[in-house]
């Protein structure tokens, strides 16, 4: 039975981050980069313009950023495989993995780096606007710079559709929270400062059903009573961590994200380690999820020192 030093399972900014330190580190990782409905390369893959990723002062496309990450990996020795792992069995050492074709893998580590989704509205037009960068977004924080004097809108709720709504006004003419109630999950005082600033308006009992474009753009959002002239769209109703594979067997909290240990990228099982948007609820940005990538490379690496491999 051939054992791997590791196995990656992922393929966003972590997981070819894991992947190009570990095979710097000469341990040779095997990298399942997924496949559908699992997206290759992350929610990247379904961006397009990336501002604020360091290195790129004009720019870049998030599938060319990825593509970037991938070929340095490879570069270095990482091995991928486009294929989803359906099962593993993280109870005993070594762990076992089957991949989608049925290959069983054997591996001293696993690094998890299957990310996070955002929630969307099930739309038409949704996707693929976002997709094209045409008016719908899920992240103010990479997109809000776009919308300069531009009257936006923003679905969701609670903290995060606060947060997202509060941040874009430093951009947007104007922001419109749309909410399917009349109360909220946000926390007060994120309520009140939305309801202080002059730059929010709120729009209750309503939810987005129909998405008009103009010229292939965002151009308005039809409403249950009313039809909103904006220019930005972003989604704010939370992200789905991809950690069905792991019920039962590490810990999660209760939105499904995996605990990890302290700063660290260790899990409670020794030789498992996670990044990425699948253990940080909070950040969710290219920048951070490479840097857990980074640690959870590190952490592996000296794990398998210690195990003498």
């Amino acid at each position: 039975m051939t054992i791997r030093n590791t196995v990656i399972i992922g393929s966003g900014p972590a997981g070819w981050t894991a992947a190009l330190y570990t095979a710097r580190a000469t341990l040779k990782p095997l990298v399942f980069e997924g496949s559908a409905p699992n997206l290759p390369g992350g929610q990247l893959m379904i961006t397009s313009e990336v501002e604020n990723y360091p290195g790129f002062p004009k720019g870049v496309q998030g599938p060319e950023l990825m593509t970037l990450f991938k070929d340095q990996a490879v570069r270095f020795g990482a091995e991928t495989r486009t294929e989803n792992i359906v099962s593993l069995n993280l109870s005993k050492q070594p762990f076992e993995l089957i991949s989608e074709n049925g290959d069983k893998i054997h591996t001293q580590t696993v690094i998890l780096a299957m990310g996070a989704n955002a929630k969307l509205l099930g739309i038409p037009l949704e996707k693929e606007l976002m997709a094209r960068g045409a008016g719908v977004s899920a992240c103010a924080t990479c997109d809000g710079a776009f919308y300069k004097n531009m009257d936006v809108a923003v679905v969701g709720g609670g903290d995060t559709a606060f947060e997202e709504a509060q941040f874009l006004t430093r951009f947007a003419r104007s922001v419109t929270l749309i909410h399917r109630r009349t109360d909220f999950r946000a926390s007060k005082i994120m309520i009140s400062r939305a309801q202080s600033n002059p730059k929010i308006r709120f729009e209750l009992n309503e939810e987005v059903q129909e998405i008009l474009t103009e010229n292939n753009q965002l151009s308005h959002v039809r409403l249950k009573n009313k039809t909103l002239k904006v220019q930005g769209l972003f989604v704010a109703i939370g992200h789905q961590p991809n950690s069905s594979l792991l019920e039962g067997q590490l810990q999660l909290h209760p939105t499904g994200y995996i605990k990890t240990l302290g700063q660290s990228a260790k899990t409670e099982i020794e030789g498992v380690f996670a990044c990425g948007d699948l253990q940080d609820a909070v950040y969710r940005q290219a920048v951070t999820a490479a840097g857990s990538g980074c640690q959870a490379a590190i952490d592996c690496e000296r794990y398998l020192e210690s195990k003498g491999h």
